[in-house]
């Protein structure tokens, strides 16, 4: 049965509650039949971990359809502490943040993200559009600002070329063995030969590459597949690493994955 996974983020004795944009595990993308020699499937999406921080409701769902319409894994909070607390116990690939906010301002939040030395590209979305106002969320560490009113389209394109920038989660080609990972296109090869796999099977392999011959804890494959209150299925990751293994061994890649058991998995190249 699937489990709701909640994380308590505490912030001066107050719990932040994040509402997630939910995924059906039952509909991730399935290969059917062989998983070699396929045409490049140009709808595999990455799987991104957006945090939004913005107390108008409307705008927040608008945001969070625009997000998961591109595939991105969408945390939610309404105030600039729950802001805070999230952007320090959760490594998001980007921040999307609104300067008004109930209980302070967004620029504080920023502020305290970078003294602790979080580099998450930070994009500004708000109502003040004074030329001043502009540079002076840009000095304090963001990485963008766009005004409200706003396109959906101009927002998720600004997101997408943040996360291009060197050291995003986009535009790296990642290689372990005879195994290449495109990270902008989301497309694997094996021996120049693509490979179909489903969009969390990329994560998880993207996520092993990032972190060839040390070991990837399970906890972190889970919070990097899954929004803080979807519903998981406690063996989620597991079966996510078996048809990813499945797959590499049909193709004949050079890298294994291995269980170490009680804390993760390893990707590993031949030793020669």
């Amino acid at each position: 049965m699937p489990v709701r996974r909640r994380v308590a983020l505490a912030v001066r004795h107050n719990t932040a509650i994040i509402m997630t944009s939910q995924f059906d595990l039952a509909q991730s993308p399935r290969a059917s039949g062989g998983s070699c020699s396929v045409e490049a499937q140009e709808s595999e999406a990455l799987i991104v971990r957006v945090l939004i921080v913005e107390d108008e409701q409307r705008i927040a769902e608008i945001v969070t359809a625009a997000l998961r319409k591109a595939e991105f894994t969408v945390d939610v909070v309404a105030t600039a502490a729950d802001g805070a607390a999230a952007l320090a116990t959760i490594p998001y690939d980007v921040a999307i943040l609104d300067l008004g906010l109930p209980d302070g301002d967004g620029l504080d939040v920023l502020a305290a993200a970078r003294a602790k030395g979080r580099s998450v590209p930070v994009l500004i979305l708000t109502a003040r559009d004074a030329i001043e106002d502009r540079v002076l969320g840009l000095d304090a560490g963001a990485d963008d600002y766009l005004v409200k009113p706003f396109a959906t389209a101009e927002l998720v394109a600004r997101v997408k070329a943040l996360l291009r920038r060197p050291g995003g989660a986009l535009g790296a080609v990642l290689k372990a063995g005879n195994v290449t990972l495109d990270t902008m296109g989301r497309n694997v090869t094996v021996d120049d030969e693509n490979i179909l796999l489903s969009r969390r099977e990329v994560a998880v392999l993207e996520h092993l590459m990032r972190r060839l011959g040390r070991v990837a804890p399970r906890d972190v494959l889970e919070e990097k597949l899954y929004g803080i209150e979807e519903e998981v299925d406690s063996n989620a990751v597991p079966v996510h690493v078996h048809h990813l293994r499945r797959k590499l061994i049909e193709c004949n890649a050079t890298v294994e994955i291995h269980t170490v058991r009680g804390i993760g998995y390893l990707l590993a190249e031949p030793k020669l």
